[in-house]
């Protein structure tokens, strides 16, 4: 079982002069459950090399059991520095794609070339994709088989409205994910704010937050039993 999990390169928030990136918890907790399951994990970025952190993923109230352990990790810690470069990612190699959040893939992997050939792949080849918070983002221009959305007609969910008027940066995003979804014909679901919502679509799998990374990649695990 091979997964590969693709990260953000982006670290600016829009033009606020603050930073972003991907989100720790996000991260981590996916990346245990695989490892933990026994997969073979390969990280990628846009860039390739260590990804942007999202600064506010490393305060002490956004710490969990999965990030404490990161943090003794030697290992996970020297393989998040050395990210493979997205465009030298070939689909066929791996059984199961995993994207964490953070606002980071809002910029880049929704518009990244290599990202959408990627997910396109893995639609065609009906292998599981999995994506949380605002990692869903990077579905908006992938297309199916037949040149429409590959979100039309599917249940999804992503970081909601009211979670993104939470932490204030409704006008700040490129896009707002749970709008675009239903643009684009998305059968977009959430639950209650900071809880953990997790939707399954055939070979789909999204969360809706944080809180739902773990049982997003648990939830991508069984697509692969």
């Amino acid at each position: 079982m091979h997964v590969l999990i693709v990260l953000t390169s982006h670290d600016r928030l829009g033009d606020t002069g603050h930073k972003t990136g991907f989100w720790l918890e996000e991260f981590a907790a996916p990346y245990y459950v695989f490892k933990d399951a026994g997969a073979r994990i390969t990280l990628a970025s846009p860039q390739g090399g260590q990804p942007p952190l999202d600064p506010k993923s490393d305060a002490p109230d956004a710490q969990t059991e999965a990030t404490q352990r990161f943090r003794q990790d030697l290992a996970a810690q020297q393989l998040l520095a050395t990210t493979v470069p997205l465009a030298q990612v070939n689909a066929a190699d791996f059984d199961a794609v995993f994207y964490p959040g953070g606002h980071g893939p809002l910029w880049d992997l929704a518009n990244d070339a290599a990202s959408i050939a990627l997910l396109e792949a893995f639609a065609r080849a009906d292998k599981p994709a999995g994506l949380v918070c605002h990692a869903p983002g990077a579905l908006i221009k992938v297309r199916g088989a037949d040149g429409q959305p590959w979100i039309a007609g599917r249940r999804v969910t992503g970081f909601s409205n009211s979670e993104e008027e939470a932490v204030g940066l409704t006008a700040v995003v490129p896009f707002l994910i749970e709008d675009e979804f239903q643009r684009l014909g998305g059968l977009y679901e959430k639950g209650p704010d900071w809880q953990s919502h997790v939707v399954t679509d055939g070979r789909l799998v999204t969360g809706q937050n944080p809180g739902s990374s773990a049982a997003c990649a648990q939830a991508l695990l069984q697509q692969l039993a």
